[in-house]
């Protein structure tokens, strides 16, 4: 490997590499490596750098770099319509883009005071909750394969599969589905999707299951995650955790229970605790919660009734379709919504939904425009990397990789 110079790192991450330090870059590098892991890593979930600075095979430093993935979607939220925003949150954390849909969408409505039909409510938890089951499934499954456990990855693959299959009936799109509208949803659920939709978590715990059983009796993939990658429920906190990797610390914090948005409310569900706080407690929340999501799933297709899947306000929900092409009034609140937008009150407004990868919130500011003035977005795998020089210090190299799977980032919510 050719030798590194000041010239090829950039030098405030040096700096904070090598602080608290005597020895130079020049006796780093005789002494100890300075490792660049990523950008371009499969093991790093996308696009993100660690500057490890290693003595021997054990770290004793570490700078996360990220941005690599960075397009500015804040900016570009101030200069779109609240609608247009709405496809582009789907590109944030993209393994799970239904509930950034809903996310957004409840923020907006929340600033416009407007309230959503009941029914409308009930799909988006039903979306919501199973793009959380997906997500588990590829974090538990690329987690699995990173430490070496292939065959878990093909099998929780099969079952996101059926994910995308209801979504593609659901939404008309698999993957990047902008479901959701201000007021409502896109469409109604129709009784074809519902009816795939209870099959698919009838089934669910079996096969989840049968991947636990090859996981959870296998002596090196327990060896390679038990007291690896440890942080305290104090620490935790403080570093601002939330969502499974809060809980794998002991702290029994979910918002959909302790801020209830939608109708979750309504529905019994456990939040799965554990108090080790390491890489094997994260892996056993995220498996219990696709089995929590799957028992709410079941209680919204019991408490649903027929009903609208929009709010009655022309001026500011998009009618349906099959209106538009037939009513000239429908056709007009289209136009003007589509070309210039909704104005909401002038205020400020912060909703935030429990996500897969934790609290995912939308901070926005209105002066009363068809667009917002200021808009923020609360990245859970954001704040979630920033702990990786904590989690990495004194752990092997090869505990990296362990640990960043087992903390779950998505590089497209963190860099935003």
């Amino acid at each position: 490997m050719d030798r590194l110079t000041k010239d090829d790192v950039n030098p405030k991450i040096l700096q904070k590499l090598l602080e608290d330090s005597d020895i130079t870059i020049e006796d780093a590098l005789e002494n100890e490596m300075i490792l660049n892991m990523g950008p371009q890593h499969p093991a790093t979930h996308g696009v993100l750098r660690l500057l490890l600075k290693l003595d021997g095979e054990t770290v004793v430093g570490c700078v996360p770099d990220v941005g690599y993935l960075h397009r500015g979607y804040e900016k570009m939220a101030e200069n779109m319509s609240y609608y247009e925003f709405i496809p582009h949150t789907d590109r944030l954390d993209y393994i799970s883009p239904l509930a950034n849909n809903v996310a957004w969408v409840l923020a907006v409505e929340k600033l416009a005071g407007i309230e959503v039909p009941v029914r409308a409510q009930y799909i988006r938890m039903i979306v919501a909750e199973l793009a959380r089951v997906a997500s588990h499934l590829v974090a538990i499954g690329s987690f699995a394969m990173d430490v070496g456990a292939l065959t878990v990855f093909l099998w929780t693959l099969r079952e996101r599969e059926k994910i995308l299959d209801i979504w593609d009936i659901l939404c008309g799109a698999r993957f990047t589905n902008s479901y959701t509208r201000i007021g409502g949803v896109a469409n109604d659920a129709q009784p074809e999707a519902l009816a795939k939709v209870k099959w698919f978590v009838d089934q669910l715990d079996d096969n989840l299951a049968e991947c636990e059983k090859l996981l959870n009796t296998n002596r090196i993939f327990i060896e390679r995650l038990d007291g690896i990658g440890v942080i305290s429920k104090e620490d935790a906190l403080s570093y601002g955790y939330t969502g499974p990797n809060l809980r794998a610390s002991g702290v029994e914090f979910d918002l959909r229970r302790a801020t209830p948005y939608l109708q979750y409310d309504k529905v019994d569900f456990k939040i799965p605790t554990f108090s080790e706080g390491d890489s094997l407690a994260r892996y056993f929340v995220r498996a219990d919660e696709v089995r929590e999501s799957a028992k709410i799933v079941r209680q919204v297709l019991q408490l649903m009734t027929p009903g609208d899947i929009k709010a009655n306000l022309p001026k500011s929900v998009l009618p349906q379709k099959a209106e538009v092409y037939s009513k000239m009034e429908e056709l007009i609140h289209d136009f003007m919504i589509v070309n210039f937008g909704i104005n909401p009150p002038v205020g400020e407004v912060y909703h935030a939904i429990e996500g897969s990868k934790g609290e995912l919130g939308f901070y926005i500011v209105s002066k009363g425009e068809g667009h917002p003035w200021k808009c923020k977005i609360r990245s859970p795998s954001f704040i979630h990397i920033q702990s990786l020089p904590h989690l990495v210090k004194g752990r092997m190299i090869s505990d990296v990789v362990a640990i960043i799977g087992s903390i779950d980032p998505i590089m497209g919510e963190a860099d935003k």
